[in-house]
């Protein structure tokens, strides 16, 4: 199988993007985790296939693969890259259009600087819906872990997430903390552990263990979940500035129902054929 794809990033996370609608492409988790190998094979942190859409009021729809070959059912990053791969085909324009993604239909908007304008949906707090074993108190749950109780929030935003506050997130132990969270048994569904730094209520940063690709340099649903988590607390601003290792996400809540909007850069990278 000879297939062509693109390489792409969305503030430093990045995506082999497949556009299956033009060519026969039959992906399961053993070729997605091949193609992902950063040694072995093209490499990234996630996978994001192009189908014909079945909702005739979407341009298409799209699937999202992790690093080993598991299914994901949201990505703000790969969406930002998914809209910058339609304008540059001149497949859209200047308006809104909708995209069908695994967990739903997201609306996307070219900015004026020539970033992207996702409309994620409306963070899910019910310990049910995150998925999510534990029951809160006043917003909070408790984890027993090697390091003793740990605090955080939850939310669903189509995937499941915890937070984390830190006091300093260079010094934070992300990587046994992360994959302790993301695999513990209270989440069914596995989770993506967020830690953040509060600097003020206009600003925080942020670093994110993704289940199924540790962590990334940028996660799009972890800043909303975590600005969501945080606006919900009272602990910051309607609108936030979210710096990740990758760059930097404009994440807007107004509360209650209303979607989460995250604006951010998608970068094309180069074109290649994989064999």
């Amino acid at each position: 199988m000879v297939l062509e794809f693109h390489k792409m990033h969305g503030a430093g996370n990045d995506f082999v993007l497949i556009d299956a609608r033009g060519q026969p492409l039959d992906l399961d988790a053993e070729m997605a985790a091949r193609m992902a190998d950063r040694h072995r094979g093209i490499g990234c942190d996630q996978i994001l296939v192009l189908r014909e859409a079945d909702d005739a009021a979407c341009v298409l729809r799209y699937e999202i693969w992790n690093a080993d070959g598991s299914p994901a059912a949201q990505c703000g990053n790969g969406a930002r890259c998914v809209g910058l791969f339609l304008g540059r085909a001149g497949e859209t324009g200047d308006e809104p259009f909708r995209l069908e993604s695994p967990s739903g239909v997201v609306a996307i908007r070219r900015c004026r600087d020539g970033e992207y304008e996702v409309e994620m949906g409306r963070p899910e707090f019910e310990p049910s819906r995150v998925p999510l074993s534990l029951e809160p108190e006043d917003g909070r749950y408790v984890l027993d872990s090697p390091w003793g109780p740990l605090e955080f929030g939850a939310v669903s935003m189509g995937n499941p997430h915890a937070l984390v506050l830190v006091d300093a997130i260079s010094t934070a132990d992300i990587t046994n903390l992360g994959a302790a969270i993301s695999s513990d048994p209270a989440f069914p569904q596995g989770c993506n552990a967020g830690f953040a730094e509060i600097t003020d209520r206009k600003n925080i940063y942020l670093r994110v263990f993704e289940r199924g690709a540790a962590e990334t340099s940028a996660c799009g649903s972890g800043a909303c979940a975590a600005v969501s988590i945080l606006r919900r607390a009272n602990m910051v601003d309607e609108t936030v500035r979210v710096t990740q290792r990758g760059g930097n996400l404009t994440i807007s809540w107004t509360g209650g129902r209303d979607s989460v909007i995250m604006a951010g850069p998608a970068t094309y990278v180069y074109k290649g054929i994989f064999e």
